[in-house]
């Protein structure tokens, strides 16, 4: 029951897919509006899509350029928009696959889940999956959401551990995606499992330069930024302990409706999954938000490099 009522809020979502990703309809191609159509997945053709940040952008253009490669006919949508949304687009058939966060799509599927290894994680999100999707091997790159504070206020309040907070997070304001402030791992898990009530929360863009520059300048006095941000260490800012491991592990994964798959498709993902590290991963982030180069370059070079 619990997870048909996910999926039903989920495709209730497929109303908001025009309005994400900016003014434009992230659906619309300008082309043929059967490519990628699930007529035509099985043989050969696929659309890739994404979420609202600069990573998932990347890796689906991974995805889209090794694809390619192997000789698979590909059409991208990104910046879609959050989970909500994409999922809606998924299972409506407007794109095919894009690249997931195990614990993430764990928890949007199970949110009484409590598993956080790698292992456990995945076995969750498969026992949980709707039989219309489908998940291929995981990656050994892993980006999970954390709490970040400013070096001076981790010096200030003496802060390691998310735990450290409770004296203080009555005074302070949080900051993250908007969607944070409603998922089981965000807000009320915070509350549910460290006792943290804050003063306020302040939606910012997922993954954007906006979370980083409200938390430089002390607008927020928390933030929830991906790991894999390099703004983390560019900032010197400071990632607190997650003891109780609130965010599972979030090692990166192949979503897709299952009709899609084919032997090309399932193979050159699962090679794609087999050369991402956490490490590589990293530095292409950096290349693309640090040093503004285009993310489909950047993919094409990984791609060219790896596969």
């Amino acid at each position: 029951m619990r997870r048909t009522a996910v999926i039903t809020l989920a495709l209730s979502a497929t109303l908001g897919l025009a309005a994400c990703g900016g003014g434009s309809d992230p659906m619309d191609t300008g082309g043929d509006s059967d490519a990628g159509g699930s007529e035509d997945a099985g043989a050969g053709s696929i659309t890739i899509g994404s979420a609202n940040f600069p990573e998932n952008e990347l890796l689906a253009e991974i995805y889209a350029a090794a694809l390619s490669d192997a000789g698979v006919d590909v059409d991208t949508q990104l910046n879609i928009g959050s989970r909500e949304a994409y999922i809606a687009g998924i299972q409506d058939g407007s794109i095919d696959a894009l690249p997931e966060y195990s614990g993430g799509l764990a928890t949007y599927l199970n949110p009484e889940i409590t598993a956080t290894s790698s292992e456990d994680v995945l076995a969750d999100l498969q026992e949980n999956l709707p039989d219309d999707l489908q998940v291929l091997e995981i990656s050994e790159a892993e980006n999970k959401d954390s709490l970040v504070v400013t070096g001076e206020t981790a010096e200030e309040l003496g802060l390691t551990t998310i735990g450290d907070l409770s004296e203080h997070a009555g005074d302070m304001t949080l900051g993250g995606p908007p969607e944070f402030e409603t998922r089981p791992n965000g807000v009320d898990g915070l509350q549910e499992v460290y006792g943290l009530e804050f003063g306020s929360f302040r939606s910012l863009a997922a993954g954007a330069n906006l979370t980083v520059q409200s938390l430089a300048n002390g607008q927020v006095d928390v933030a929830n930024i991906f790991t894999t941000n390099p703004a983390v260490e560019e900032n010197g800012f400071v990632v607190l302990e997650d003891p109780e491991s609130l965010f599972a592990a979030q090692n990166i994964v192949p979503l897709l409706r299952a009709d899609a798959v084919n032997p090309t498709i399932e193979e050159t993902l699962n090679e794609v999954s087999a050369a991402l590290n956490t490490e590589n991963l990293t530095s292409m982030m950096v290349q693309v938000q640090t040093e503004g180069q285009d993310p489909a370059e950047v993919a094409r070079e990984f791609v060219d490099g790896n596969l």
